[in-house]
């Protein structure tokens, strides 16, 4: 059969092109974004945004190994501008993102608790915005100490080599690291579709924790390494609950908030550390902002007081003013207290993983483990090689004169090595070896000497073989090197944790404006909370084309609301967090705000109240879960609830239930019934099932339920049931939702 001639793309002369080559290629979209943008997508990903195994980026590992190469971990000082040059040799993209990575990864800037570099000279602040670093040229730097443990026994085969850019010279493919920097080294980068927040633990508790759990994999790693721990210090605000599903998934937030002191005298609140995520600028700024929108009344003047000293901000405080109440509202409306976002997001094999705490642990030793094991074989292998000289040796040491005869009896050099093999039965190795002696070597004094090493060279490489065939061996090797690290480097823990039910905070309520809101929800998930004045002056709604409302509810601003989604989760909302929006704006876009899972859609959402009321939960598949609303009301106000609802059939939709009432259900085969809450017992689980209220044949479906008070059925009691469950009775032209809305119409 005759092959099919490929499909050559369409071309289109088109006269506004200019150029060589004056047409346009129709391209279809699949192969536009597999040839352009998937080999950009990759490159991000594998070489630029995501950390790997050793905790670094390409970034940081090709300037480390530079300044490695220049010697920089034991010599002076050089300039940051001769680092920056010489790197260019393996990461071509530019001197100002050089020298960024630098900056970030110096002791001077303080972004690392473990920092690599030592600097000399202004680095800036990571807690200051506008401290801007100085030139390359005027500051200087080396390798901090702890790069020692970086680079351990990188020249023995450890780690692969690969050949930089230009193919000019090889670079390490990752770092021989001797304890998990992944962990210690905090990390940020956004890729194309994912991204990665790797918070920074303190180096002596991960060591701890890293030889616990290789002694016991079941460790408890919460007990050694209970939170991370941020170079800029602050307060972690507790919560074991929250942290052990941070460490089991790799993703969750870490709530942090600033230290501070109260000064009588001088009636000044002094600010001298921040959380991570803001900066000095970031919060005297909302301050100010808040100040001018009368929020804030209590504060007289507010300054950054950074100096040399450290990190200080001074609230000078109005007379009579309570000092703990006002930063309980600092706290609150400003960046003083702020979450850390944790999406343990990291290379592993040339593929990205979101991981928790024991899988990276797991992982990074996997690693360790074979980068020892090729450090043993290493040195195996020099010995292995430098036993074989010493046996030739060996093999002439009777008879030394034999050797020099041998040598000196042979006409052609070329032969001198070949005479030597036959004459004492060695091989090409050992008789080069031999032939290279100097001549002053040549006497039994040395040789002996040199021969005395063959014993304890076979000791050695039966150990080292050994250790080859030793796990455990391999395992006690990582852990003495971490026990040494632990105690080399002691780094203090900088931030401090406080336990969530010991925090004290303001009466929120009392805060928050009261005023009554109209919310709406479009079917893709758009949002809207609008003020009466505001529908009152345009209330014609604004959509997405193909977008449509969902439903719309009254309420005031100081409501809860819950969003209930298709994946049996329920987002909590407070509707004072919410902006307010007009009528001809999308709105805002619910699973970004709330940042849902990846396909997770909204289905509905439902005002609590006072979580007294009950809810109704209605499934596809006819069953109806009575409960109480207080299943879902939380003690520590948490944004998220899984598993909500029972997942065995889709939700067709949630009633809010004050009193027994009658609700109209409706099946996709225009049937319809009525039934009265009374008949349903409340459930105390909320993954309950539900009971049968609509019996439903074969592919059909229960597609919509509300109150019969918001239905047009003008026969109820034709639709109406008094046992469940029931068949329901066809839908009657005058009674279908249809039928209403083109006589409305009309």
């Amino acid at each position: 059969m005759a092959k099919k001639k490929e499909q050559e793309p369409k071309k289109f002369n088109n006269p506004n092109v200019v150029g060589l080559r004056a047409e346009v290629l129709e391209q279809p979209i699949t192969e536009t974004l597999e040839t352009n943008f998937m080999p950009y997508a990759m490159s991000v990903i594998m070489s630029r945004a995501i950390p790997e195994i050793d905790g670094f980026k390409p970034s940081h590992r090709k300037l480390l190994y530079t300044m490695y190469k220049m010697g920089l971990l034991t010599g002076a000082r050089t300039k940051s501008a001769n680092i920056v040059g010489q790197t260019m040799r393996l990461n071509p993209h530019g001197d100002a993102a050089i020298y960024d990575t630098m900056v970030r990864l110096s002791t001077g800037y303080q972004a690392l608790l473990t920092p690599f570099v030592e600097s000399k000279g202004n680095f800036g602040k990571v807690y200051s915005r506008d401290m801007s670093y100085a030139a390359s040229r005027y500051t200087e730097a080396k390798l901090a100490p702890i790069c020692s443990e970086i680079f351990r026994d990188i020249d023995r085969s450890t780690v692969d080599f690969v050949d930089n850019y230009d193919g000019s010279m090889q670079e390490p493919s990752l770092l021989p690291t001797a304890f998990p920097n992944v962990l210690v080294s905090a990390n940020l980068g956004i890729a194309v579709g994912m991204a990665s927040q790797v918070c920074g633990f303190n180096l002596n508790e991960v060591c701890e924790t890293t030889i616990a759990w290789l002694r016991d994999p079941e460790h408890d790693i919460i007990s050694t390494m209970p939170a991370p721990d941020f170079p800029t210090g602050g307060e972690i605000v507790y919560d074991r609950a929250d942290m052990e599903s941070i460490y089991k998934t790799g993703r969750g937030s870490v709530k942090v908030r600033a230290k501070w002191r109260h000064l009588p005298k001088e009636n000044i609140i002094e600010v001298y550390e921040i959380p991570y995520t803001t900066t000095t600028e970031a919060i005297i700024d909302k301050a100010a902002e808040l100040i001018k929108a009368g929020k804030i009344r209590e504060i007289n003047d507010m300054r950054d007081e950074t100096d040399l000293g450290g990190l200080k901000i001074a609230i000078e405080l109005k007379r009579g003013v309570d000092p703990e109440k006002l930063m309980q509202k600092l706290f609150r409306l400003t960046t003083l207290q702020d979450s850390f976002s944790c999406n343990f997001n990291i290379l592993v094999g040339g593929s990205p993983r979101v991981m928790g705490v024991a899988e990276i642990l797991e992982e990074w030793t996997a690693w360790r483990t074979e980068c020892v094991r090729r450090r043993v074989y290493h040195e195996l292998e020099k010995k292995k090689e430098k036993l074989h000289l010493l046996q030739g040796l060996e093999r002439i040491l009777l008879d030394i004169d034999r050797a020099i005869e041998i040598i000196r009896g042979t006409e052609l050099e070329a032969e001198v090595v070949p005479n030597l093999m036959v004459g004492f039965g060695i091989d090409q190795i050992q008789a080069e070896y031999v032939a290279e002696i100097k001549l002053r070597n040549i006497n039994r004094e040395y040789i002996l000497r040199r021969t005395a090493e063959t014993e304890e060279l076979e000791k050695d490489i039966a150990d080292l073989e050994d250790v080859l065939q030793s796990r455990r061996r391999v395992r006690n090797i990582i852990i003495d090197e971490l026990k040494a690290i632990n105690k080399k480097y002691p780094v203090p823990r900088r931030s401090s944790i406080v336990y969530a039910s010991e925090v004290e905070s303001d009466d929120e309520e009392e805060q928050v404006e009261d005023y009554p809101v109209t919310l709406f929800l479009s079917r893709e998930g758009y949002f809207k909370k609008i003020t009466p004045q505001s529908l009152r002056m345009s209330g014609e709604q604004k959509y997405k084309d193909g977008d449509s409302l969902r439903i719309s509810l009254e309420s005031s601003n100081r409501c809860d609301l819950l969003i209930f989604t298709d994946r049996q989760q329920i987002y909590k909302l407070r509707l004072a967090d919410m902006e307010e929006t007009k009528a001809s704006a999308l709105g805002v876009y619910l699973p970004s705000r709330l940042q849902m899972d990846d396909g997770e859609s909204v289905l509905t959402m439902v005002l609590p109240g006072d979580y007294k009321r009950q809810l109704l939960l209605v499934f596809e598949n006819g069953k109806v879960a009575r409960l109480e609303c207080s299943a879902y009301e939380t003690k520590t106000n948490r944004k998220k609830l899984v598993n909500a609802y029972s997942d065995k059939s889709p939700l067709a939709a949630v009633i809010p239930l004050d009193s027994e009432t009658d609700i109209a259900c409706y099946s996709s085969d225009d049937r319809a019934l009525v039934f009265n809450t009374s008949l349903l017992q409340t459930k105390t689980s909320r993954t309950t099932q539900g009971v049968g209220v609509m019996s439903l044949k074969a592919k059909r479906a229960l597609v919509r339920a509300v109150p019969v008070s918001e239905t047009q059925i003008k026969n109820i009691s034709r639709y109406r049931v008094r046992s469940l469950p029931a068949a329901g009775a066809v839908l009657k032209p005058e009674d279908r939702e249809e039928q209403q809305l083109s006589m409305i119409e009309d």
